[in-house]
């Protein structure tokens, strides 16, 4: 655990759970979708990423497929877990494409916005 994520719960209530290493994710770029009031885009929720919403996102001007070495991100790819923008989350939403949600993952602060039960209806089934 690292002194980014103390006292950081996830929507279950629970110790918020790693999103991915690989690649790595989060704002504090730590594995976690830890909420820090310096993070204007809210990468609080854990998604797995899925072709239509990678598509989608780079239609609304965040590409999130195309590798960018100079800030280390290899591109992202379906399957991959990710800390997304909640906003964009949210949009996507609204537009029929959001990506499926880790609960364990996802920080307990896109409750302010999010009921949990939006969240489990995209909850996604990890068996």
């Amino acid at each position: 655990m690292t002194i980014n994520n103390q006292n950081q719960l996830n929507v279950l209530g629970e110790e918020i759970e790693i999103c991915s290493c690989a690649p790595m994710t989060g704002w504090f770029r730590d594995g976690f979708c830890n909420y820090d009031k310096n993070d204007g885009g809210n990468h609080s929720i854990c998604c797995v990423m899925d072709d239509n919403f990678l598509k989608y996102s780079k239609s609304q001007g965040n590409d999130l497929i195309t590798p960018m070495p100079i800030y280390s991100f290899p591109g992202l790819k379906d399957g991959d877990h990710w800390c997304i923008c909640l906003d964009r989350w949210k949009q996507a939403l609204l537009d029929g494409l959001a990506p499926k949600v880790i609960l364990e993952s996802t920080n307990i602060v896109v409750l302010e916005s999010v009921p949990l039960e939006k969240l489990k209806e995209y909850q996604f089934n990890k068996n």
